[in-house]
């Protein structure tokens, strides 16, 4: 089991802005691509530096905004000195992969650094950067609900709420299913909480450069990965509003901007705005601002035609 003690200050700072196989068709999307990359790049030494438990720190810079974007992680990777790289590459690079003596050519080169950047960046480019812009959308959408639930129940429900193994006691988080760990003290550090598409259950963060840290799995990514068994049936509700109204409707169990329910849905905004225009128009949306954003969300009534499509 791994717990956190958690002060007050630590709740103060803590809510800021791969252990999953891909969908059957994202794989078959990706895969040439993925093998190309395997042999016209250096992508296996950067594979071979991880374990589905671990990995090294300096191709995973922490967290500094969430304007982060991976230029600004890719500069940070590409800045590491090579004795620390080697460093990591010695307690990580233990596998069988490892062994490889393509592999160990580049691990063992005096710019391993930024061969394995380099291969990093073309794999983001061709294998990810495409799917990013909806795959954010969901993790920024999650912020959002995860801040409501704070401000409606609190934070023992907010933190229970991330996982079911997760629960709040006297003063800590618990997490039962984690490997004896023990206890991480944080003393007014804070706690910082990040949703992830790829995490199936909870990761964390102990060590420094990060904050301490517990990644665990957005809403929605369920839709994502087409596990429709968990996500309601549009099938009577299509019926009523038409098959892409349906969709919004059942997108919008937390509030979401029309950029958000685009990029997550992978529509048109236009149209995304068009339908959303005429649900408010039939009663079954509000929509209010929050800083910069319009946010939608469901009335009692498209709560009603939501229930009932289930």
């Amino acid at each position: 089991m791994l717990r956190f003690e958690v002060s007050v200050e630590d709740l103060l700072r803590s809510l800021a802005g791969q252990d999953r196989p891909l969908p059957r068709a994202w794989a078959t999307r990706l895969m040439p691509a993925f093998e190309r990359l395997r042999h016209e790049t250096e992508l296996d030494a950067a594979l071979a530096l991880h374990t589905p438990q671990s990995g090294p720190n300096f191709v995973a810079p922490p967290p500094r905004g969430l304007n982060q974007t991976w230029a600004d992680d890719l500069a940070m990777i590409r800045a590491t000195p090579l004795e620390a790289a080697r460093h990591e590459f010695a307690t990580t690079a233990t596998g069988p992969s490892a062994r490889d003596p393509r592999v160990r050519a580049v691990l063992d080169s005096t710019d391993a650094v930024s061969r394995i950047a380099e291969a990093m960046d073309q794999a983001w480019h061709e294998l990810l950067a495409t799917d990013w812009p909806q795959l954010r959308a969901i993790c920024e959408r999650d912020v959002v609900h995860r801040v409501g639930v704070i401000g409606e129940h609190g934070w023992a429900t907010t933190i229970e709420s991330l996982h079911p193994s997760i629960a709040w006691r006297a003063g800590g988080i618990e997490i039962g299913f984690f490997p004896p760990v023990g206890t991480v003290r944080l003393a007014g550090d804070g706690l910082l909480l990040i949703p992830s598409v790829f995490v199936g259950n909870i990761g964390a963060h102990l060590e420094d450069p990060w904050p301490r840290t517990l990644v665990y799995r957005a809403r929605g990514t369920a839709a994502l990965w087409g596990e429709q068994d968990t996500v309601p049936q549009p099938d009577a509700l299509t019926a009523l509003v038409g098959r892409a109204r349906a969709r919004l409707l059942l997108a919008l169990d937390a509030p979401a901007s029309t950029s958000h329910l685009a990029r997550s849905l992978a529509m048109a905004p236009g149209a995304v705005g068009d339908h959303l225009a005429i649900l408010r128009g039939a009663g079954l949306l509000v929509r209010a601002r929050s800083g910069r954003s319009v946010l939608y969300r469901r009335t009692p009534l498209g709560e009603a035609l939501v229930a009932g499509s289930g």
